[in-house]
Parts: C-alpha cells; structure tokens; sequence
C-alpha cells in the first residue's frame, strides 16, 4: 500500500514544523508550502536540528496565501489538507486588515483549491482567539460552542483575523463545499520546543522572559497546550471519521500566571535564568502605563482574568491527552535559553 500524501501549508511555521515532523515519522509523505523556494533550504537545517532524518518525505512547493499562484499544484494527488498557515500580527499593527484581509482571502483560496482538486479532507489552525475573546470577564468555562465577538472589547488584529477566517472556511464548507469534511483546531497559547533560533508565537513570551528583555511582570494569565501536542491533535483529527464537522478546543489545566511561569524557568534552568524577572508590576501601574502605549493597554485589558476551557470534546472524540503545561514552558525555555 503506498504511503498517503498530504499538504501542510506554510511550513516555515511554528506549529506546522513540528506537524511535518511527526507526520514524516509516522510514515506519511508530506508536501509544504512555503512562500520561496529560497527558503527551502533554512527550513530543512531547522527541522534537521529538531530531529527530522526522514528527507524523503518531504517536499517543499512554493504557494502565498495572497496568490492564486501555485495552488493547484501543491493539491495534486493530496489526501488530506492541514491548512496552519496565517498572518501573525507583529504587535500593535496600524491597520488591522493587514492581519485581517490576508487570513481569510488566503483560507478561502486554499479551500477552493482543495475543493477544486477533489481533495475531501481539511484540518484547519485557528485559535482560541476565535473563541475567547470580546466577552465578559466572568466565571464562564470556554467550549468550542463559543465565539469570539470581534466587536467586543479587548480583541485584537490577530483575533479578528483568526476569528472571521474560521467563520469564512465553516461558510464556505456549508455553502460551496459539495461535501468537503472541515476540522478545525483552537489551540490556547503554544508553547513548546523552538525550531531554530527564533521563537515564534506564544514562546516569545519564554523568549523575553529569559533573555531579560522582559525586566518585569503583570498580573496576568495564560492558558498553554505544548505544541507535540497540538501538531498531534492535527493527526488525530484526520484519522477520526467523527472529527469533521466539527471544532476542537486544544488546552490543558488552570490558566498560569506569567509570575508562575516564570517561576518554572527558574526551576528549571537555575544558573540560566539569571534574567528572568521575578517583579510583578501593580495593576494600577499597569493601567497607567496603557493610557500611553497599545501594547500595555491590552495587558491592561485582561489583568487578573484566568479564561477558564474545557478540552473534553478533544479528549472523547480524538483521544487526545496533552502533557502539563510545565513541559511545554520547559521545553520552550531549554530550547532559547
């Protein structure tokens, strides 16, 4: 029986390296797209560095969200589609639909090229800012049912993006899909082994915290899930005929404290966590501080909320069971230390 193929988009990112990786050594062939081919070749070292051996299976096209160019190449004889890649906000952006347009023009080109190519199946990354934002700060537990309300307060460029791409990809799926089977995945903050040097994503926080560019601490929390274990859940979600149709929330225990956090790093690196801050900055500080720069003004949001998430649906229908979020924390910290 020869071996599936399946697409991975934007294969340069976080979540999408180390789903290659775990797709090659389960023995899939795997085709990513990557916005040049000139990238090819860091990509590769990076993913080398990380553990991949299995080369073979690995084929880079060159595909961008913002062009139809390439696209239908990349779907040919595809099984599966793991639609991860997605503009990320670089902080506070001017105009939001920078970060907006590119994520759903760019999700509705790649599903209709997969609808076009015949190709039946998508996993899709969004995010729990799809979900857990714009609502009250109150002690309601966030499932998959739940949305986040892009006209609410405190949501960013990045979760609207998130937000109405999702809702773009599950409207086409119902109006012009002719039968094509969507999952999509709501991960919390991901955190876990850094592929390179760089961090992205949710370990720049791990980042700031252990090279002392983040002096001092607020009040605030984050929910994590590691990043194996998200790449996994990808897996999980094409192998489980029960899967489409539907969404998954992708957490694991009690929001931490960027203080707790950071107390693991300490923990865990001992000598190498010299610049990492112990001060917690008070509230009222904090909202000062917001009334001057965007950054802080959205920290200032959120302080002292813990988003409260339920990950049963994942557990019961995709079997899905994620480590403590202590070991994506230390993994992220051993990686950039």
């Amino acid at each position: 029986m020869n071996p599936r193929r399946v697409l991975v988009t934007g294969g340069s990112g976080f979540i999408a390296g180390h789903l290659i990786m775990q797709l090659a050594d389960a023995g899939y062939l795997v085709r990513t797209t990557i916005r040049s081919l000139a990238r090819e070749e860091s990509v590769r070292a990076s993913l080398t560095a990380a553990g991949l051996s299995n080369h073979e299976a690995l084929e880079f096209v060159a595909a961008d969200l913002t062009s139809d160019s390439g696209w239908a190449a990349a779907m040919g004889d595809i099984d599966t589609v793991f639609h991860v890649a997605s503009p990320v906000a670089p902080g506070h952006v001017k105009d939001e639909n920078e970060i907006i347009t590119p994520a759903r023009v760019g999700t509705l080109r790649v599903l209709r090229a997969t609808h076009d190519a015949g190709v039946r199946r998508v996993v899709m990354t969004s995010a729990f800012h799809a979900v857990g934002w714009g609502h009250p700060h109150d002690e309601h537990v966030f499932t998959e049912r739940d949305w986040t309300n892009v006209d609410g307060p405190g949501v960013d460029a990045y979760g609207k993006s998130k937000t109405l791409a999702e809702r773009e990809a599950w409207d086409f799926v119902r109006g012009e899909g002719d039968g094509l089977e969507l999952t999509t995945l709501l991960p919390v903050a991901v955190m876990g082994p850094a592929l390179g040097s760089k961090a992205s994503g949710s370990n720049e926080v791990i980042e700031r915290m252990v090279t002392g560019k983040l002096p001092v601490l607020a009040n605030m929390y984050m929910p994590i899930v590691d990043v194996r274990d998200v790449a996994y859940a990808h897996i999980l979600a094409m192998e489980s005929d029960q899967a489409a149709g539907h969404r998954f929330l992708l957490a694991d225990g009690p929001a931490l404290t960027l203080k707790q956090i950071a107390d693991i790093i300490r923990e865990e690196l001992g000598d190498k966590a010299k610049k990492v801050p112990t001060r917690v900055l008070p509230d009222g500080l904090v909202r000062f501080l917001g009334r001057f720069n965007g950054e802080m003004r959205m920290v200032a949001e959120d302080l002292g909320y813990a988003r409260r998430t339920c990950n049963q649906a994942a557990v019961d229908t995709l079997g899905w069971h994620p480590r403590p979020a202590r070991e994506a924390i230390i993994g992220a910290a051993r990686s950039l230390a």
